[in-house]
């Protein structure tokens, strides 16, 4: 593959529901590129969870697409493709509603600000209906939402379309598995003018003078008609829509004519205006062989084979050893690449997911990305105890890959926790950790860290003395324990030398070393407050070991006199939810022993805020009732707030199953 000039790159995201159709949209691109052999349909996959990159020449253009995964649980993935595209594909499953992984795709095109075409698929099947996803689409962008195809026939019955721009229709050929152009059938006028008068209508709203012409009934010139259409879509003002089966490659050679026309080159849409070299890394992997290969999007100057550059983040130094590029999910060598190029760079280990590099040393890192927080928490542990130190290692791994997957070992419970984006995800990350690192992990029910507290104060008198020959042990104390707003809390207020200063800080943590186990269910104790008020000491006996084990004592007399009990842990959630969804959401947030503090709407959104208080326990799963409640539109966010009391008859139970 020859070196492309900026002007002549489209870097292009498709995105869409899972199921839409964009994996076979690829072998259609490819197909028609010339590139991709027979179309063959029939080995696509129906779930990625990574973005796949494949890069065709066509029309002496070269166009990086970036194929993102359609699942919610991959959003991260595709807001990394979108952040490096200037233009993206939106593929509408023409047979159902406009699903929330649409949605979460169009709000992605918007939050970038890049432009976009819609691409209805499957408009062959049974009960597709392109003027009902028209419909809603308008209901969301009002006339910007331009059709340019009109289809021939509906469901079964569909042959090809009628582009409205150009004036000539498509169909397809079944014998020979592509389409022709041929003349607008003459039955179709009234249909097509409708829907040209919509494309019109929107062609006028994006320019003055044009708008006076539409109001004056005057026509549109093609290159008036073609002009206002290219700066409307790369402004937003526009947005196209087209209708196709790529299963039988229907509607994709005119997709990828308006990528060429009407979407900008990299340099259009961002130019920096410098020589130096700088990229951004917006995704790693490992290959099959274990070797990292790094996607980078050139944001400024060249890169060349053998080029040096520095990692931003680290200062690490690297060389590049080849620069490389995609083409049906090969990677070939290639000179070098300049601005708005994507390119993958293979063995360089010190670059992960989001990196800035430069040829400039002092280069500092841009974040592009903010990838979505944890909406699912999962505790793993490998099947084999021989795995223990891999599991971690395969763990960063996968992080830098995907860095919307956090883990942690678990101070306080010693699990291994997973912080993913949901089951799907889960799964995915368990599986790559058997086949990339021959890891085999089983899925553990998440412990939550309860706690103990003191239910009263208690006043305790404690001596500790043994005799054993020579040297003794004698350590006695008089302390007051009770609660406490403060994790702890300990006072000393010994008079008339009761008991030596040296030994008073060993009082301190004998009680510290018993609150690591409670009387309940061994559970950590907090919120304690001690006071040491008085006591005694042996001139030989005494010493700080003693009065350390008189203290802890003492406190454990004083959780079973006063009383102990159960705390849990309560999440600050934040739920981000559609304005139809809220009633479910809040009443469901109740039945888990939950509070609404408060709903806000989120400007420029369809979403609404819920700010509410869970309960750990109610908490650790709930994204997937919520997905379920919001109809799959719905996300959060959550961290932890405080601890409280337990219901009496639940901590009972807690209590009776740990026993």
């Amino acid at each position: 593959m020859r070196k492309y000039e900026s002007s002549e790159i489209r870097n292009i995201a498709l995105l869409g529901h899972s199921g839409s159709g964009k994996s076979r949209l690829c072998q259609a691109i490819l197909y028609n590129s010339g590139k991709g052999g027979k179309l063959n349909m029939e080995n696509v996959p129906s779930i990625t969870s990574d973005i796949n990159l494949f890069s065709v020449e066509w029309k002496d253009h070269k166009y990086n697409f970036i194929d993102t995964p359609g699942y919610l649980d991959f959003y991260g993935e595709a807001m990394a493709g979108v952040s490096v595209s200037s233009g993206a594909v939106v593929i509408v499953d023409g047979t159902s509603e406009i699903e929330a992984g649409t949605d979460r795709a169009l709000e992605l095109t918007d939050k970038y600000n890049i432009p976009k075409i819609i691409f209805v698929n499957k408009i062959d099947s049974e009960k597709a209906d392109y003027y009902k996803i028209l419909s809603q689409l308008r209901e969301r962008y009002g006339k910007k939402i331009a059709p340019f195809h009109v289809p021939i026939g509906s469901e079964e019955e569909f042959k090809g379309y009628v582009n409205v721009v150009e004036d000539f229709a498509r169909e397809y050929n079944p014998t020979e598995g592509r389409c022709y152009t041929v003349e607008v059938p003459a039955d179709m006028g009234d249909e097509i003018s409708s829907v040209k008068e919509m494309l019109m209508e929107s062609v006028a709203e994006t320019d003055e003078s044009l708008l006076e012409k539409y109001f004056s009934g005057e026509s549109f010139s093609r290159d008036e008609v073609h002009m206002g259409l290219r700066n409307a879509v790369i402004s937003g003002e526009v947005i196209p829509v087209l209708c196709g089966a790529s299963l039988k490659n229907i509607g994709v050679h005119t997709l990828m004519w308006l990528a060429k026309d009407y979407f900008p080159s990299p340099v259009e849409s961002v130019s920096s205006g410098s020589d130096v070299f700088s990229g951004h890394v917006f995704k790693t992997y490992s290959d099959k062989f274990q070797e990292k290969i790094s996607l980078v999007k050139i944001e400024s100057g060249e890169l060349s084979k053998g080029s040096e550059f520095y990692n931003a983040r680290t200062g690490d130094k690297e060389k590049c050893g080849s620069v490389m590029t995609y083409a049906q999910d090969v990677l070939s060598d290639i000179e070098g690449a300049g601005e708005g190029d994507i390119v993958a760079l293979v063995k360089c280990d010190s670059l992960k997911t989001g990196d800035t590099i430069s040829s400039d040393k002092n280069a500092q890192p841009v974040s592009k990305l903010e990838f979505p927080k944890a909406q699912l928490f999962a505790a793993i542990e490998p099947k084999s105890q021989f795995d223990e130190d891999k599991i971690s290692e395969g763990l960063r791994r996968l992080s830098e890959e995907n860095p919307s997957l956090s883990w942690e070992r678990s101070s306080e419970t010693g699990q291994l926790v997973l912080g993913v984006q949901g089951e799907m995800h889960l799964d995915s990350v368990v599986k790559k950790l058997s086949e990339q690192f021959g890891i085999s992990v089983s899925r553990k029910k998440l412990d939550i860290p309860y706690k103990e507290t003191i239910s009263g104060s208690a006043d305790i008198h404690y001596k500790h003395k043994k005799q054993s020959g020579g040297h003794g042990q004698y350590g006695d104390v008089k302390m007051i324990f009770g609660p406490s707003d403060k994790q702890f809390e300990f006072e000393a207020e010994i008079t008339g030398g009761a008991i030596p200063k040296q030994y008073i800080p060993s009082v301190e943590q004998g009680v510290i070393d018993s609150m690591g186990n409670g009387v309940l269910g061994g559970y950590p104790v907090i919120n304690i407050k001690a006071k040491l008020y008085d006591g005694s000491y042996h001139n030989v006996d005494s010493s700080e070991m003693a009065f350390r084990l008189a203290a802890n004592q003492a406190f454990k007399e004083a959780l079973k006199e006063a009383g102990a009990k159960l705390l849990e842990p309560v999440m600050s959630v934040k739920l981000y939810v559609p304005e139809d969804s809220t009633g479910d959401v809040m009443g469901d947030v109740s039945k888990k022993r939950g509070q609404v503090l408060g709903i806000e709407p989120i400007e420029d959104s369809k979403l609404q805020l819920i700010l509410a208080e869970i309960p750990q326990s109610e908490a650790v799963e709930y994204s997937i009732d919520l997905r379920t409640l919001a109809n799959g539109r719905g996300h959060l966010e959550m961290s932890h707030l405080r601890y409280q009391e337990v219901p009496e008859k639940m901590a009972e139970e807690i209590m009776s199953a740990k026993k």
